[in-house]
Order: structure tokens, then C-alpha cells, then sequence
């Protein structure tokens, strides 16, 4: 790997260390604050989501428009911005939503800077190794921020503010890049035709909705361990349910690290194998009865994601550099995806509202991924061009 891959890889590392270290110190805040409602942790994440599903007409060109490591930069100022307001007493929803905002203009460059520091022979490779520290950085942040938030949410929340500093200065060791020309006049218009021009295409649509189907079900499950773990493994704080995502993001971690080997970038369709093994494997989450089942489940569940998303995310990418942009193309594959996910976690707080339980919400999440792989495997298997 050349040096600006290296210093994107250690950038990025610390970004997403804080963008999911802050996620559970705001649980940590949640469980130890009496007088705020149970919807406040699912609320805390739609924000969150929000941002990017509002921001994605505007950051996916703003990405292409300048340097993208100098978009990289003011997007950690950004995320550092939210976690400064809630330091400071701004009602932490307000706060989490600039975080989200901060995090949607990251995104696009993250992804859109590949193609152009590798070639499309090593974009599934760079991808792969992108998806790695990520995920590796999801391990450590969700750990450190629910072990300090047991400790002091105001220390974990100092903790956060600091690695989004420390990846704005690892930043500038990224080489400079030339704008990719993205323009910031009629961003509707031309995010409308970028998305149309994808669901014409057979591989764009396939893996369009095949983030969505991975992302929907991540988020839905993220929250529901904070319901899960107290009804069937007698867990309570945020540390303890910390615990439980590092072993779905463990297996994230092996399968990105495996999938180069097992789909190059010319046999997509062999995702859909994964996506099986994933829905299979979160309805026999809902037989767990105890920790060590709990692992091994969550670790297959990561593990088969992993192998499903990252061919994915590297095919939107070359399509994209290719025809619109890679940081545009990253863009609507960030509104998808997000939109997904407001939409599963919202039908997962109304059912919760309704007085469904975690266990028969497990079930009823792997059934509907299930279905929703056979659904996409059925129409767009032969996606090939």
C-alpha cells in the first residue's frame, strides 16, 4: 500500500473509532439518566441517520467539487463541533444530529479517495483494508466508549472530541488529490439522474439494495441489543452491551479481510450467498439463551456481512468513478442505505411501542432478511453489465 492509502486507513481509523465510541457513551448517558424514555436511544440513532438521508444530494459533489482529503478534514471539524455542544449542555439529539452531519460529508470522500489513489485491479483489496480498520475501529470504540461511559460519560464524550482531532491532523499526511469537478447548482436535479441512471443498471441496482439490506438489518440489530441483552443474558450496562457488538464486529472483520479471495469484483453475484448466511444466521440469534452462544452467533452474523458489503461497496465505487463520480456515487449509496435504516429502526420502535419483544423482534428481522435476499437474488441475479 502506497503512503496516502496508509494515512487515509489511520484517518479514517480514529473517525469511525469516534463515531461509534460516541454511540455508546450516549447509551451510557440514556441507562444512567432516570428521567429520560426508553425511545431516546432509538430516537439518538434516527438523528443520526437523518443527517445523512437530508445532507446526501449536496455531499456527494461537495466531495468531487474539492480535495477530498481537505473534505475529510472539515468533516471531523464538524463531528468534533457535535460532541463540543454536548459537552457543553445542547440537547443531545440537536448535538448527535451535527455529529450525523459531520459523518455524512466523511463518507463520501472515505469511499470516493479510493479509485483515486488505487487502480480498479486493487479497489476490492483497498476496500477490503478500508472495511477492516473500520470495523476494527467499530471493536475498539464501542468498547472504550461503553467501558468509560460506566465510568464517566463526560470522560468518554473528552475521549470522542480527541480522536476526531486526532484524525483531522492524520489527515494532512494524505497526498493532495485535484477536485474531481462536482458541481453544487441543481445537486437535486443531478442526484435525481445519478440515482436514476443506477437503478437502470443492473449491477448498480444490485448493489445499491444490497447495502440497504445489510445496513437495514445492522442498524435494527445495533439497537435491539440494548433491549436483548438485559431480557436474556441479564446484562445492564453499557459496557456489557459494548460487549456484544465487538463480536459482530470481529466477524465484519474476518469476512472483509477473506472476501477478495472468495468475490473479485467481476462475480458479484456471489454476495448473495452471504446475505443467505446472514439472515439465516440472526433468526438462530433468537435461540441464544447465554453468553458464549451469543458470540459465536453474533460473530457468524458480522462474519457473513462482511463477505456480503464490502464486494458491494467496491463495484458502486468503480461503477461511479466511472460514470459520475465516485464521492456522488458514494453519496446515493449513503441515502439508500440510510433511508433503510431510518425505515427498519423506525418499524422497530413502533413494534417495540406496541409491546413486541426482542426475542420475537429477532425473529421477525431475520425472517424479513431473509426474504428481502431472495427478493433482490430473484431479480437481479444476473446483474452483469
Amino acid at each position: 500500500m502506497g503512503r496516502g492509502l496508509n494515512a487515509l486507513l489511520l484517518a479514517q481509523f480514529f473517525s469511525a473509532f469516534g463515531d461509534n465510541a460516541i454511540l455508546f457513551a450516549a447509551i451510557g448517558m440514556v441507562l444512567q439518566a432516570e428521567h429520560l424514555p426508553a425511545w431516546y436511544i432509538p430516537a439518538l440513532q434516527s438523528v443520526f441517520l437523518v443527517a445523512y438521508v437530508v445532507a446526501a444530494p449536496w455531499v456527494g459533489p461537495w466531495a468531487d467539487r474539492w480535495s477530498k482529503p481537505r473534505v475529510l478534514l472539515v468533516a471531523n471539524l464538524i463531528k468534533a463541533a457535535g460532541v463540543g455542544l454536548i459537552l457543553v449542555g445542547v440537547e443531545p439529539l440537536l448535538a448527535y444530529a451535527l455529529v450525523g452531519l459531520g459523518a455524512a460529508a466523511y463518507s463520501p470522500a472515505k469511499y470516493g479517495i479510493l479509485p483515486e489513489l488505487v487502480s480498479s485491479a486493487q479497489l476490492v483489496r483497498a476496500n477490503a483494508w478500508v472495511e477492516a480498520s473500520t470495523i476494527a475501529a467499530i471493536i475498539l470504540g464501542t468498547v472504550a466508549g461503553g467501558q468509560l461511559a460506566d465510568i464517566s460519560v463526560r470522560v468518554a464524550f473528552w475521549m470522542v472530541a480527541a480522536t476526531y482531532l486526532l484524525s483531522l491532523l492524520l489527515t494532512l499526511l494524505i497526498p493532495r488529490l485535484a477536485p474531481r469537478g462536482g458541481q453544487l447548482q441543481q445537486v437535486l436535479r443531478q442526484f435525481s439522474r445519478t440515482t436514476v441512471s443506477f437503478l437502470q443498471t443492473p449491477r448498480a441496482r444490485f448493489a445499491l439494495l444490497g447495502g440497504c439490506l445489510f445496513w437495514g438489518a445492522a442498524a435494527v440489530l445495533r439497537v435491539l441489543l440494548v433491549a436483548w441483552a438485559p431480557l436474556v443474558l441479564d446484562s445492564r450496562s453499557a459496557g456489557d452491551i459494548s460487549l456484544l457488538a465487538l463480536y459482530l464486529a470481529l466477524g465484519v472483520v474476518a469476512g472483509s479481510v477473506l472476501v477478495p479471495r472468495l468475490i473479485p469484483l467481476h462475480q458479484l453475484q456471489r454476495a448473495r450467498i452471504a446475505a443467505w448466511v446472514m439472515g439465516a444466521s440472526i433468526l438462530a440469534f433468537a435461540l441464544v439463551d447465554n453468553h458464549w452462544q451469543a458470540a459465536l452467533v453474533l460473530f457468524l452474523i458480522g462474519f457473513s456481512g462482511g463477505v456480503f458489503i464490502v464486494p458491494i461497496n467496491a463495484a458502486l465505487q468503480h461503477i461511479g468513478h466511472a460514470q459520475v463520480g465516485s464521492g456522488r456515487a458514494v453519496a446515493v449509496q449513503n441515502f439508500f442505505q440510510n433511508v433503510a435504516m431510518l425505515l427498519t429502526v423506525g418499524l422497530y420502535t413502533l413494534s417495540t411501542a406496541g409491546g413486541v419483544g426482542p426475542v420475537a423482534a429477532v425473529l421477525g428481522l431475520g425472517a424479513g432478511t431473509l426474504l428481502a435476499t431472495l427478493w433482490v437474488s430473484q431479480h437481479l441475479a444476473h446483474a452483469s453489465d
